[in-house]
């Protein structure tokens, strides 16, 4: 049973704005400075303005901004690693507006590295065929992005809220969402849980990395907005495909929380992956070795390590040098040298962990989601970009070409004023699921059906319990049997907690686990990264599709979508 809305205490304060977003990543930060003409802006950030994920991305922006590159190559590259799922009219928006987004982020002052003719330096990383990810501060680049973003937003007249997790959406009387309650904390002002009315929401909570046990994700990134977008009644889809980092360091076994991540760019820059007898165990398996897309990498070492019994695999970077190390890589240089492995004499081991969700709240190619007002872009989203499995890179210019196409969106989206709302939030109607064979029917996730708004709570101790379930079952290799166990041990949990921030966070992380466990079960096939063992071939006649994901009444549904019938 999924809660229907977040048990919480009614609304002690209001406030009204005409757009409010929710993250501040490169996707809200965008988001809000674009939607400055649609009126007064409210940002919302559930800690500080840089805790998100873009600060921590190291590698780069991809966009064919090479005079020997095109917006059609890089389409390619991108459907090749989305295994046969992307849309592709959104990855060719991605693609041909993205260099000029890129442009637009220098105008604002991102300073990317520069090569010796004074043009953008570009490398190349994991499913590239061409050299076009443009960094900054060797590998600091999502820091970069982000300072020069919140810089802007300092005199820009967006109003912001920090230290605040947002609960619920509100809807109208006509089902539009017109507001959101939100409850801030730690230093942040007014306190306690209120409401704030708005014309639109917008949606860029980032990713879900916390329902794993080990992952990059910071440990704000516990699937709210996929939880709050389900509760709301809007669609999420291709939630089952959460890519694991190749190269995560590796800190010894039983290490949790969010771990040190290895830039692709290091392999994109000639690092070699071994074992621990030094043979590089990726030549051969694929074309592109090392640089073969993350899905392929991941599953080589995850192999690699079953084969040989060993704990872990290595990244080999001797060979680059010291000058060329604190040069390209300071950050993980400096991280590799406070965890006690100095890359420019030992090599660095690594395992895979929890990266990035490709899949997330369903919208179109303007972030439109199922509810009308409700728009979504970044991680959360699922704009149909990423398919299976993201191409390196593609991340940070998703968050940046979907922010501006919400913006432009809203010129003729936005009703003239502002819906009247109740304070109370939105839930999802109540409906009995249905549980019928084959790939194209609906089917019922967790949980009975049972009456709309009913709102009950986890516990905080059933985080690390999440965790632990997602870990063991639903991790990197994933069989009948796991996935099975999964969603039974993930319905067993149950609580009445009393409302406060772990308890929110513990009931949007199983919310997003409970559909992600369903999802993967349910899609009998290996694709990108989704590996079955028990299913280890693509099987593009019965799953070439999507699994659409939604919330009726507290009961999850999760249902095929062949690719020839997706909405437009």
């Amino acid at each position: 049973m999924i809660p229907s809305v977040l048990h919480a205490p009614a609304p002690g304060w209001t406030a009204e704005a005409d757009v409010i977003v929710v993250g501040s990543g490169i996707a809200g930060l965008v988001a809000a400075l674009r939607c400055r003409p649609h009126g007064r802006v409210l940002l919302v950030t559930k800690a500080l303005l840089d805790a998100g994920s873009t600060r921590w991305a190291q590698g780069g922006i991809a966009a064919a901004l090479a005079a020997d590159d095109s917006p059609e190559e890089h389409l390619a590259d991108t459907l090749t690693a989305g295994v046969g799922i992307c849309d592709e009219d959104a990855v060719r928006a991605l693609v041909t507006e993205g260099p000029d987004a890129v442009r637009g982020l220098i105008d604002l002052g991102t300073a990317f590295d520069r090569a010796a003719d004074g043009g953008i330096a570009l490398t190349r990383e994991g499913g590239h065929h061409r050299r076009r990810i443009a960094h900054a501060g060797g590998d600091a680049t999502g820091a970069e992005i982000s300072r020069a973003l919140r810089a802007e937003l300092k005199d820009s007249g967006v109003d912001v809220i920090e230290h605040a997790l947002v609960l619920d959406l509100l809807k109208d009387a006509a089902g539009r969402a017109a507001g959101i309650t939100l409850h801030v904390m730690g230093e942040g002002q007014p306190n306690g849980v209120g409401a704030v009315r708005a014309r639109a929401v917008v949606l860029a909570t980032g990713g879900l990395g916390q329902v794993f046990s080990a992952t990059t994700n910071p440990e704000v990134s516990t699937g709210d907005g996929v939880a709050l977008a389900l509760r709301a009644g809007a669609e999420a889809a291709d939630l089952e495909f959460v890519q694991f980092h190749p190269t995560v360091l590796y800190l010894g076994t039983g290490a949790t929380g969010q771990q040190p991540l290895i830039s692709e760019a290091v392999r994109g820059e000639g690092a070699h992956l071994v074992d621990d007898a030094g043979e590089r165990f990726m030549t051969g398996r694929h074309e592109l070795a090392e640089l073969a897309p993350r899905d392929v990498v991941a599953k080589g070492i995850t192999t690699r390590m079953h084969e040989t019994g060993a704990p872990c695999m290595f990244l080999d970077a001797r060979h680059f040098g010291a000058a060329m190390w604190e040069s390209r890589f300071p950050t993980i240089l400096a991280a590799c040298r406070h965890h006690g492995i100095d890359p420019v004499t030992e090599r660095i081991p690594i395992v895979p962990a929890a990266h990035y969700a490709s899949g997330g709240i369903r919208t179109d190619l303007h972030g439109r989601t199922a509810v009308p007002g409700l728009y979504a872009c970044g991680e959360a989203a699922c704009t149909g970009v990423h398919g299976a499995n993201r191409l390196a890179s593609n991340s940070l210019l998703e968050g940046l070409v979907f922010a501006n196409r919400i913006a432009a969106a809203l010129h003729t989206d936005l009703p003239s004023a502002p819906s009247a709302a109740s304070d109370e939030p939105a839930t999802s109607a109540p409906a009995a699921a249905t549980a019928e064979a084959g790939p194209a029917a609906a089917v019922a996730g967790t949980g009975a059906a049972s009456t709309a708004g009913e709102g009950w709570l986890l516990p905080a101790g059933s985080r690390g319990e999440i965790q632990r379930i997602m870990t063991s079952h639903v991790g990197v290799l994933r069989s009948a049997d796991g996935l099975e166990r999964a969603v039974r041990e993930l319905d067993g949990l149950r609580g009445d907690a009393e409302p406060g921030v772990a308890a929110w966070e513990a009931t949007n992380l199983y919310t997003v686990a409970s559909a992600i466990a369903a999802a993967a079960h349910r899609r009998e096939e290996t694709r990108g990264s989704h590996w079955r063992e028990d299913f280890p071939e693509r099987a593009d006649g019965a799953w070439r599709g999507h699994l659409v994901t939604r919330l009726t009444g507290n009961v999850l549904t999760t249902t095929y979508e062949p690719l020839e019938g997706k909405r437009s």
